[in-house]
């Protein structure tokens, strides 16, 4: 529940420090005098947006830092989802700065708007007039079905497995796009697959192929040049290697006169060796060199189909076709595979919908079974709050499709009128109306939701008399097991409250400020009789108001 609220340089507000105390508090003041003030200070720590303009002097930042105890609610797993430590007691604090900036706390722990939003909705629910309003929203009908019915948990649970199963839903229509595609295109990456498959392709073969063919096209010339060269050195008369020979000879008959002859003699027998190697392998070479007519039509054939293939893909070498080649073979892959991924994941949806279905049903039949009990008590609190003809249905209509909330729409009907048809409530139901429906279904759902306080911003608007008494009576009620804080103009309902706040602006010199005030029994009744009778204060009044308080 809320403990303490301090504020500072917010709005009409230059520094309030309030405590709270469990029960109905119950907070008056005359229209003006900043009751809304108040809420939109509390809507900040809960995680509204703010900008300078509710700096009341513009060179001081303003802060607004709200105590709760939170023992008992089951917060520990939003506290954890958040990254912050749990504690009994959470001060939620908010900052603006002169220049604009926003800085928000949880005990002490930088945290941005939506966390503040996340905790807060699960601390305090803070219902202002038009608020009233959604009743006609079918899903605030929805929620407080699921309220009474005990479907928090459960509606929670499904909410998460829904989203899992809509990220499923458009993984399963991305992946069915893209197969309709890739099915379009397999034709044509198949077909250049199996042609650059059955080309059987190599690095380095064109270069190979071309060497080979040069060599078979000049074998004439080759053949020719080589049986030349064996001529010369060896088979034609006067050969060089007989001349060479005849040389070695010479000096060698001469060496032993002159030895200077030694070396060119040395020079001359290596030279020899090596011309008669020479000579032998160029026999051998040109008996190997052989004229192919057929392997130059293979040659040519298979050259032709490199450089076919190269032309059509536009590339230049055997290594870009086998590139070339190995990305069509993904494509064919990726058609099987992405068939695969879409038949796992429609199995997978079909599990998660049958999981969904089951929950839904579950939901669906906790409904049905809780609408008839809510109709019979709202018309039952209604019947106190001066509408004895009220009826109230819950229409539940179940469809077949899922939707984020089960498979059930539903919808409030009411009628205050005796002869009446329960229709929509937007279409039957007036201001005052709305008020005393709001407050019989609030009364309602307090005693199964999990929610630690409650702010009524006028709710009895449109009402007044003995059916303000009865009010009165049921936020008394509801303040026996959540933290009630009322804002009323009625005394009726002010009367009922366990303490009682009066909110007032003060004049000063240079300025006008609001403030509030615990009031003491007799300032009690003194504000009471003023509800009453207005500024002249009565006697009568304050004996009608110290009866009240009775």
């Amino acid at each position: 529940m809320l403990r303490r609220l301090q504020i500072s340089n917010y709005a009409l507000i230059r520094e309030l420090d309030v405590d709270f105390t469990s029960g109905l508090t119950i907070i008056t003041g005359e229209t003006g005098a900043g009751k809304s003030i108040l809420i939109g200070a509390l809507s900040l720590i809960l995680g509204q947006r703010a900008d300078t303009s509710v700096l009341k002097d513009k060179d001081k930042k303003c802060f607004v830092e709200g105590v709760f105890e939170i023992d008992g609610y089951g917060m520990e797993d939003q506290f954890a989802q958040h990254d912050l430590d749990y504690e009994k007691q959470v001060i939620f604090r908010r900052e603006i700065t002169s220049n604009g900036k926003s800085r928000a706390f949880v005990n002490d722990t930088p945290v941005n708007l939506k966390t503040l939003e996340d905790l807060g909705i699960r601390l305090i629910d803070i219902h202002s007039q038009h608020q009233s309003l959604e009743l006609g929203n079918r899903l605030f009908q929805l929620m407080v079905l699921d309220n009474y019915s005990g479907n928090i948990v459960l509606h929670k649970d499904y909410q998460s497995k829904y989203k899992s199963y809509k990220t499923l839903l458009v993984a399963l229509a991305a992946a069915e796009d893209h197969a309709t595609l890739l099915r379009k295109e397999l034709d044509y990456f198949q077909f250049q697959l199996d042609q650059l498959k059955g080309a059987h392709l190599q690095v380095g073969e064109q270069e190979n192929l071309e060497h080979e063919l040069t060599l078979l096209t000049h074998a004439d010339d080759i053949k020719s040049a080589l049986l030349s060269v064996a001529n010369l050195l060896k088979e034609e008369d006067g050969n060089a290697l007989i001349r060479l020979k005849e040389s070695i000879g010479a000096l060698n008959r001469i060496l032993k006169y002159y030895p200077e002859a030694a070396d060119i003699l040395e020079r001359m027998n290596n030279i020899y060796l090596e011309m008669n190697d020479i000579t032998s392998d160029v026999s051998r070479v040109s008996e190997k060199i052989e004229i192919d007519p057929g392997r130059i039509a293979h040659l040519n054939d298979r050259l032709d189909q490199l450089n076919s293939l190269q032309q059509k893909h536009h590339v230049d070498s055997e290594e870009e076709l086998i590139n070339l080649r190995d990305e069509f073979e993904v494509q064919v892959n990726s058609v099987y595979l992405n068939e695969e991924t879409v038949n796992e994941l429609k199995t997978e949806l079909s599990l998660r919908e049958i999981e969904l279905t089951v929950l839904a049903d579950q939901l669906t039949k906790n409904r049905i079974s809780a609408s008839g009990q809510i109709g019979k008590r709202v018309e039952a609190q209604l019947f106190q709050l001066g509408m004895p003809n009220s009826k109230f249905r819950v229409e539940i209509k179940t469809g077949v499709l899922l939707t984020p909330n089960g498979r059930d729409e539903v919808n409030f009907l009411f009628t205050a009128n005796k002869n009446g048809q329960p229709d929509e409530i937007s279409k039957v139901a007036s201001g005052g109306e709305l008020s005393r429906l709001m407050l019989s279904i609030k009364a309602l759902i307090s005693k199964s939701k999990t929610l630690p306080t409650i702010l009524f911003d006028e709710i009895d608007s449109g009402i007044s008399g003995e059916i303000a008494d009865k009010m009165g009576n049921i936020l008394k009620e509801i303040s026996q097991d959540m933290q009630v804080i009322n804002i009323t103009h009625l005394p009726q309902i002010a009367a009922k409250g366990d303490q009682h706040y009066l909110v007032y602006k003060e004049d000063t010199d240079s300025e006008t400020i609001t403030k509030l005030k615990l009031l003491s029994p007799d300032e009690r009744i003194s504000e009471l009789a003023k509800m009453l009778s207005g500024e002249s204060i009565t006697e009568a009044a304050r004996l009608n108001a110290a009866e009240l308080l009775k």
